[in-house]
């Protein structure tokens, strides 16, 4: 994602305004939503005029996009030659997103990207290269021979990013420093629960006895 209006000739950009500009457009959209982002409240709270915001994004939608590529980033291709080192370097980037400064606002992403004019289109592809970027690691490791030819990718990618997004989200404000130092562990257990779960054989499910046929709930 690029920024939609280029600099006006004659006028370079200040990357110190740049920067207050988009983290400030960055935690008044993850506190505030779609809803209440207006280019008069990124003025504000940046302490940067309107017509400055202006010379550099001429819409409201603009300046978020570019706010948004720049704080809250996209997920880095991985590849070290090791399925498990480049898993523990995804769920690192995912605990990273959630647990920075940029968290709110990738939460509110989540839940309003597409309602967005201008954004949901540029949100789509964005999330596809995420896809594809985090698939490719997973391909990689089982043609590495590195788990079964039979995983489900799908799966792998929904309980690792699934549950490093959880353990953010669900651990109390003043757990949060904790967290932080403690994400590469954190990281490390993660992805091997993971592969062991993936190396384990699915066992079948109990029947009760007496009851052939009829499963167990016990």
């Amino acid at each position: 994602m690029t920024t939609v209006s280029p600099p006006q000739a004659g006028r370079p950009r200040d990357p110190g305004v740049d920067r207050r500009v988009a983290d400030a457009a960055i935690t008044l959209f993850g506190e505030a939503g779609w809803a209440g982002f207006s280019v008069e409240a990124v003025s504000k709270r940046a302490g940067v005029g309107k017509a400055s915001i202006y010379l550099r994004w001429r819409t409201k939608e603009a300046l978020l996009v570019e706010a948004l590529r720049l704080r809250v980033g996209i997920i880095d291709e991985v590849d070290t030659g090791s399925l498990r080192e480049d898993l523990v370097r995804l769920a690192r980037q995912i605990l990273d997103l959630y647990l920075g400064d940029a968290g709110r606002a990738a939460l509110r992403l989540g839940l309003e990207g597409d309602l967005i004019p201008g954004l949901a289109e540029q949100l789509s592809a964005l999330r596809m290269s995420q896809v594809l970027a985090a698939r490719a690691i997973v391909r990689r490791g089982i043609g590495r021979g590195e788990i079964p030819e039979n995983t489900s990718i799908t799966l792998v990618l929904d309980t690792l990013i699934g549950g490093a997004t959880t353990h953010v989200q669900s651990t109390p404000k003043d757990r949060r420093d904790a967290l932080r130092a403690d994400a590469d562990r954190y990281a490390g257990q993660l992805v091997d629960f993971l592969l062991c779960a993936v190396h384990s054989p699915p066992r079948s499910a109990p029947h009760s006895a007496g009851h052939t046929g009829q499963v167990s709930l016990r």
